[in-house]
């Protein structure tokens, strides 16, 4: 038997998972899926929106891999100095394949950048996810005015989220102190701005066209940003998805400004707006001061030393994300990932049997959700062809029993069921559907591992 551990029980661990399984070069093969968190599915429960139902449906497919006979969860375990180590856990498996994505916003480098009332958009997500590792406190949206710095889809839910009215979002599994969050919500503008053009922003367009659908909201562009862009004066000659994006916004602007205004709250797309000040008023960010840019003719943008302030007594900033060491591992700094050979784990220079990476910290936080097929495949054809001199290493070790011989408390695949059904019980009592348990106490005393060490992530 060919035995793998897979780090990380999002879409790239868990294809990884489904591809070890279905190949037919090496048919007896077991795969243990772990996480840090005692629950699966990593980014599609605790990234993406609340009212992007049929998204988190994929937990569905996620959910028919990991029920595999072949296939186990084990949650509630930390790999590095607070957990196991990737030499210790290489000891109890064949190979090991990290999938741990890429957990740390990118920062933009601005004064006044960490001043209260500025976060990342990160910080927003996982508080309405409830992530049980989300900033305590959660969010008191007494703001006026909100600045959502970058064009992605990231930007583009949060705007939505800060613009949708808190009765929209009670069908779906938010928790309840955020849903009074919302409620008492004061955000009545909500600014989402690039430093470049509609053309080359990065939302797709499914995700575009929601923040123009809000019952309670209404949407306004600026014709001096989109004048500057070349690609929307003619389209034409555009990549598809771009071109889709740039017939939207032509809708919108067509649609005339005063239809932002009858509406609760207000959203305002603002591009070729670069950034450079967080402006502070009696200790808390007030505004954010803008350079105008335009576009260099290389795909890129320039400053015109023109500048433009934005009120904002909250501002998210979503401008991407980096991966981060995992200790134990090599890490190149400069790109954010771990250095590989078509997934195989590079230490200096050479590869290091039986070490694996896919996903993000393999690629960089590049891709939709199908993305990581692919990725993952080239992985566990690489480990495939390590198969026959990776099955010859022995096994020293049963790995549950040296989990919690090392002090973890794993949460198995029947303590997950546990979680489902706690959250269910918990929606029931509110009068909704199934709710989210949003601390790590409530999760694991579901689990039934309240007993588990916890030390919080760094």
């Amino acid at each position: 038997m060919l035995r793998v551990a897979v780090v990380g029980s999002g879409p790239s661990g868990v294809y990884t998972a489904q591809a070890l399984v279905q190949q037919s070069l090496v048919p007896d093969v077991h795969v243990d899926v772990l996480d840090r968190l005692p629950a699966p599915y990593g980014l599609v429960r605790y990234g993406v929106a609340p009212d992007h139902e049929k998204i988190k449906s994929l937990q569905n497919n996620l959910r028919a891999v990991l029920e595999d006979e072949r296939i186990g969860f084990i949650g509630n375990v930390e790999i590095g100095v607070r957990g196991i180590a990737p030499a210790r856990l290489l000891e109890l498996y064949h190979a090991v394949v990290y999938c741990v994505g890429a957990a740390k916003d990118r920062r933009l480098g601005l004064p006044g950048e960490d001043l209260p009332g500025s976060f990342s958009a990160t910080d927003f997500v996982s508080w309405y996810s409830a992530h049980p590792d989300a900033r305590a406190g959660g969010f008191v949206l007494g703001a006026r005015s909100a600045v959502v710095i970058g064009v992605g889809n990231v930007a583009v839910d949060v705007t939505r989220i800060l613009a949708r009215g808190a009765a929209e979002l009670r069908p779906t599994d938010v928790p309840d102190d955020v849903l009074g969050a919302l409620a008492r919500s004061r955000v009545r503008e909500v600014h989402m701005v690039g430093r470049r053009g509609p053309s080359q922003a990065k939302f797709t367009t499914k995700e575009l066209r929601e923040l123009g659908s809000l019952p309670d909201a209404g949407i306004g562009v600026e014709p001096s940003d989109l004048a500057l862009d070349p690609g929307y004066a003619d389209p034409s000659e555009l990549p598809a998805v771009h071109r889709r994006n740039v017939e939207v916004v032509r809708g919108w602007a067509a649609a005339g400004e005063d239809a932002s205004r009858a509406q609760a709250r207000g959203i305002r797309l603002r591009f070729f707006l670069r950034p450079v000040e967080l402006l502070a008023e009696d200790g808390r960010v007030a505004a954010v001061r803008f350079e105008r840019t335009v576009p260099d003719g290389s795909g890129g943008v320039r400053g015109t030393g023109s500048y433009e302030e934005i009120e904002a007594q909250l501002v998210l900033r979503a401008v991407g994300y980096r991966g981060v060491p995992l200790d134990g591992l090599p890490f190149d700094a400069d790109r954010g990932t771990v250095p590989h050979e078509a997934g195989r784990v590079l230490r200096e220079g050479s590869p290091s049997p039986g070490e694996y990476v896919a996903g993000w910290i393999k690629r960089g936080p590049t891709g939709v959700i199908g993305t990581n097929r692919p990725c993952a495949k080239e992985t566990v054809t690489s480990l495939l062809a390590d198969a026959a001199a990776l099955s010859a290493r022995p096994i020293r070790g049963e790995p549950l029993a040296v989990l919690r011989e090392s002090g973890l408390r794993p949460v198995q695949w029947p303590g997950w069921l546990a979680i489902e059904e706690a959250e269910a019980a918990l929606g029931r009592s509110l009068g909704r559907r199934s709710v989210k348990i949003p601390d790590w106490a409530g999760l694991l005393r579901a689990a039934g591992a309240d007993d588990a060490p916890r030390v919080p992530a760094a």
